[in-house]
């Protein structure tokens, strides 16, 4: 028998080789065809594609509605109505009150001068609630960043702190003896209805102008700090004929700008700077009054 046997020769012995297991069929994934051709006549519908990210540009912090030229504008108004008003009131005063004295020595009075300055800016207030209403549809108060203080006892008493470490510092420094103000000091009331204007009218229409409308310009321009130099500045510009330009008291009025300026950049708050305004304006009225003996010894305050 030969090895291995032939599995079809004659009386050999069948030898079977081992079957595999039949095969089993994998299931194949059916073939994708060609996309679904669009039908003729039809578009293709894309899904909507987002628009470009466009950067949005901040808003500065300080946005008013009004303009440089409108503050320009509203500082033209307060020299005409000074002068306009200044005129009136001399002239009806010299025909009606004092007609024997001369023009020139009547404009000199100082409940007159004071009284002009009250008529005066009335029409200013006037003027700048009409500029700050003119592109805003909101109140006057939120123009100009009104913004009363919760807290408002401590900027009263800051106005205090202020007005002691300024004097304090003012003694350092050359004071002339003789001022323009001291003609509105000769009298008991004159120097009562100075007092009175200096807490009212005066602080409220100078810290509306400069911190209400002038630093909000200024700080869109200029950026903050260079804003609050030259509102500082500005403001005590305006008081420089007051202090016959000495350098002493002018730098002490500076130095209120600053205070009152930044106080309103930080807080965003023309009411927060006014309280220090006021409280500094009263804080020296009550020194007069004190050492003066009710104002009964005005010649107290030349020694």
């Amino acid at each position: 028998m030969s090895w291995p046997p032939n599995p079809t020769s004659e009386g050999g012995d069948e030898f079977l080789l081992p079957s595999l297991p039949p095969e089993v069929p994998v299931s194949k994934a059916p073939d994708e065809g060609p996309p679904n051709p669009i039908p003729e006549g039809a578009y293709e519908v894309l899904p909507p594609s987002l628009p470009p990210e466009v950067p949005v540009s901040k808003v500065p912090d300080e946005n008013p509605p009004w303009t440089g030229w409108d503050v320009l504008a509203l500082a033209g108004v307060t020299i005409v109505a000074i002068l306009i008003c200044g005129i009136v009131v001399v002239f009806t005063a010299h025909k009606f009150l004092f007609p024997l004295d001369p023009v020139t020595e009547v404009a000199k009075f100082p409940e007159l001068i004071v009284l002009s300055q009250a008529l005066a800016y009335v029409i200013v207030l006037a003027t700048m609630v009409i500029i700050a209403l003119r592109h805003y549809t909101q109140t006057f108060g939120q123009a100009i960043r009104w913004n009363w203080p919760d807290h408002w006892g401590f900027y009263l008493f800051q106005g205090v702190l202020l007005c002691l470490a300024l004097q304090a510092f003012a003694h350092f420094l050359p004071m002339p003896k003789n001022l323009p103000m001291d003609q509105f000091f000769q009298t008991r009331e004159q120097a009562y209805l100075l007092s009175v204007f200096g807490v009212t009218f005066a602080p409220f229409l100078e810290d509306f102008f400069f911190r209400g409308f002038l630093y909000p310009v200024l700080a869109r321009r200029l950026g903050m700090v260079f804003a609050i130099l030259l509102t500082a500045l500005a403001f005590a510009s305006i008081h420089g004929a007051q202090l016959v330009y000495s350098w002493g008291p002018v730098l002490v009025i500076f130095m209120v700008g600053l205070v009152l300026t930044i106080t309103r950049a930080i807080t965003r708050s023309v009411a927060s700077s006014l309280l220090i305004h006021i409280a500094y304006n009263g804080t020296i009225s009550l020194a007069m009054f004190l050492a003066t003996d009710h104002f009964r010894h005005l010649e107290k305050l030349n020694q």
